[in-house]
Order: C-alpha cells, then sequence, then structure tokens
C-alpha cells in the first residue's frame, strides 16, 4: 500500500502533461474558451433572477428573494396545460416535417448531374431562409386577405365564398408546419446533403452492378447510412422542444384572440403578460423552465436512444 502511495505521488498529472505536450492547440482554442466562458457560462448567473423580484433600482444583487413565487403566474393563469400542449404538439410537427422536408430536399439534390442546376436549385431552396418573418408575415397577410388577397379571390371565384383565415381556428394547425417547412427546409438539408456527399460511393457502385434502381439505392443505402445523422439531428432539436419559434407565432398570429386557441404557445403568453406586467422575473422564470424541462427530456430521449443503439447517442 505505501509503495503504491508513493508512486501515485511520483506519478505527475497526465492532465497537465497532455496540455503541456500540445500547448500550441490549446493557445489556438483559448480564445475560444474564453468567448464561451464569457458569453455562455458567466451570464448564466442571471438565471437568479427568476427568483427574485426583479427591480431596476436594485440592480441584479440587491434585488428582493421572492422564492417560486415568479413561476406561480403561468401556473395559476389557468393556460398552462394549452400553452404546453400547443407547444409541444407545434415542435413535434415542426421537426418531423422539417426533416423529412430536409432529407427530400437533400437526396435530390444530390442526385441532380448537372452542376450549374445543382448550385442554381441550392441557391433558390436556401433563400426563404434568409428572409424575415416580419416580412413573410406582410406577403401572407397580403394574400389571403378576405378582399383584396389573390389567394382569398381564387377561393372565392371558385365558388367557396369568402376566405377568412384569421377567424378560422383549425387551419393554423396545418398552415404554420407549412411555412416553417417553407422557409427552413433547405436551410436544414445542408447537414443531410454533406452526410450524403461523404458515403461511401463503392456501395452505390455494388448496387448498380446487382441491378437496383435510384429509388432502390435510396432506401436500401442512402436512408440506413444517414440514420444516425438524423438520430443526432433530431435529438438536438428536442433540446428546445418546449421553445416555440416566437418570431414566426408573433408576427403571422400577432395579438389575434380569435386564434389563441390553437396558436397560443408559451413564448407569446410570456411576452403579452411581460407587456403588461413589466416583470423581468417571470419571463426569466418561463425560460428557466423551459431549459430544465428541454434538458431533462433530451437526457430521457437520449437514455432511450443508448439502449437501442449505443452507437446513436449524444454521450
Amino acid at each position: 500500500m505505501q509503495i503504491n502511495a508513493e508512486k501515485k505521488a511520483v506519478t505527475p498529472n497526465r492532465a497537465w502533461l497532455a496540455i503541456k505536450k500540445n500547448y500550441v492547440f490549446w493557445l489556438m482554442l483559448a480564445p475560444s474558451l474564453i468567448m464561451l466562458g464569457l458569453f455562455a457560462y458567466a451570464p448564466m448567473f442571471g438565471i437568479t433572477v427568476a427568483f427574485r423580484n426583479f427591480n431596476f433600482r436594485y440592480g441584479l444583487f440587491r434585488s428582493p428573494w421572492v422564492g417560486f413565487d415568479n413561476f406561480m403566474f403561468i401556473v395559476n393563469s389557468g393556460r398552462l396545460g394549452l400553452l404546453i400542449r400547443n407547444t409541444l404538439f407545434y415542435n413535434i410537427i415542426f421537426i418531423i416535417t422539417g426533416t423529412i422536408a430536409a432529407l427530400v430536399i437533400a437526396i435530390m439534390v444530390s442526385e441532380i448531374s448537372s452542376k450549374w442546376f445543382k448550385k442554381v436549385s441550392q441557391s433558390l431552396i436556401f433563400l426563404p431562409n434568409f428572409i424575415s418573418w416580419v416580412v413573410i408575415a406582410s406577403i401572407f397577410a397580403s394574400l389571403v386577405h378576405p378582399e383584396l388577397g389573390l389567394i382569398s379571390a381564387i377561393y372565392r371565384n371558385l365558388g367557396f365564398g369568402t376566405l377568412d383565415i384569421y377567424a378560422n381556428t383549425e387551419v393554423w394547425r396545418w398552415l404554420l408546419p407549412l411555412l416553417r417547412m417553407w422557409r427552413t427546409a433547405g436551410f436544414g438539408s445542408v447537414i443531410y446533403l454533406a452526410a450524403i456527399m461523404g458515403l461511401d460511393q463503392e456501395c452505390y457502385e455494388s448496387a448498380k452492378l446487382d441491378g437496383a434502381n435510384i429509388f432502390q439505392e435510396i432506401w436500401h443505402i442512402t436512408l440506413p447510412m444517414l440514420r444516425p445523422t438524423i438520430v443526432i439531428l433530431t435529438l438536438l432539436s428536442l433540446g428546445g422542444i418546449l421553445r416555440g419559434d416566437f418570431d414566426m407565432f408573433f408576427n403571422i398570429i400577432g395579438n389575434n384572440g380569435l386564434l389563441f386557441r390553437t396558436t397560443d404557445i408559451i413564448d407569446t403568453y410570456v411576452f403579452r403578460t411581460l407587456v403588461i406586467t413589466n416583470n423581468i422575473g417571470m419571463a426569466s422564470a418561463a425560460g428557466f423552465f423551459q431549459s430544465v424541462f428541454g434538458f431533462f427530456f433530451i437526457i430521457i430521449c437520449n437514455k432511450l436512444v443508448k439502449i437501442v443503439e449505443p452507437d446513436y447517442a449524444l454521450f
């Protein structure tokens, strides 16, 4: 036992030796680590706002503690179940439709043989992602205006009567996913397209020799080999399962109370409450709740993936 203790005392720290041996790489990494600490970890002290009655006069350190009182505003609102249900519903639909659309786009682009047409197609597909939701909401509102909108005019001329989308609650359950898919699917296909470009081409050559057509190649080679990428990206998306796309919902739906039953999410409700009460602590409490829920949700999902297929898990 004494000899082992002496060996442990004499044996230098392996981590320090690794740093000393690769000090050039650590110096290159240092700016990124400093930025990460300053802008990602240091601001996490602001989480305490969720447990304080924040007052600008007293600041972050002298504002009084109120415990979990800030969390009760959303619990006692009577809308917590509706807000969580809507947020989860839309995020799950967004993940499913976004993944399918991104995969389809990536596969279609990868099969284009003409280089110039592939570049043009990629540019056109990526373009919607760079359009602000404010612009999209304005264009969309103009198209579906009950009297002056182009879509409303076509709908009326076909004999279906007046189209008033902003008074129809159920139509938004599929309309919002379509709008988001149109805007984000092209950009989301970048990772899948890069993964497809990195697949072993010998598999495709062997399949062609065996007489496989393009659809058989996609089904039996491309999709199975993309499965790890699909699982990892899905797990990363699940971390924000309780965070809604505030820009989209706020700009397209706005304060239309007629649609709150099917379109109101946690983020929009907290924003409206913050405008009325000006209570930053309540907004911080809602954000803290969303982050904690997302953290445990992704841990559980990652554990399930690890049980089924350990190689596909994040950690």
